[in-house]
């Protein structure tokens, strides 16, 4: 701890009131400079007949982007679909909410091609994670599905 006029600096561990207050000041500042105010959160979230979690997905909504926190999938559960049913449901949501684009970002040990093969485009690379890895930031452009009826998929009974 260090102490400087009337001010005391403190390091520690996670400070769920700091966060919160970050949060709201930030929140408030950002809002200001953008004009944006319609910042909210977003989650999906799968689970089996006994109630227990598959996966799900984080992240939130604000000034026509959603951004993806956290997708995580169950390890029994992967290569099953889910994580591409979560984020469809998550840009599906994002669409319903105004957004025209979707960010994600993803460490190079973790699921980049994933996000490739969903039709999102790298924009970024930030070096130096352990293990020599890197963590790649990814960006896409939502569009509205066409539902007239010459472009809607067969509905299986």
């Amino acid at each position: 701890m260090t102490t400087d006029q009337n001010a005391t600096l403190r390091v520690g561990e996670g400070d769920k009131e700091l966060g919160d207050r970050l949060d709201k000041e930030l929140t408030a500042f950002n809002n200001a400079a953008t004009g944006a105010h319609d910042e909210r959160e977003l989650s999906v979230r799968v689970t089996d007949d006994a109630g227990e979690l598959v996966g799900g997905l984080t992240g939130w909504t604000w000034g026509g982007l959603g951004g993806v926190h956290m997708l995580w999938v169950r390890e029994d559960a992967r290569h099953g679909g889910w994580g591409t049913r979560l984020m469809r449901a998550a840009e599906a949501e994002a669409l319903r909410r105004g957004c025209d684009r979707m960010s994600v970002s993803s460490f190079t040990f973790q699921a980049p091609d994933f996000y490739r093969g969903l039709g999102y485009r790298e924009v970024g690379r930030l070096p130096g994670i352990p293990g020599g890895h890197e963590d790649v930031y990814f960006l896409k452009r939502l569009e509205p599905e066409d539902d007239s009826p010459g472009n809607r998929a067969p509905r299986t009974p």
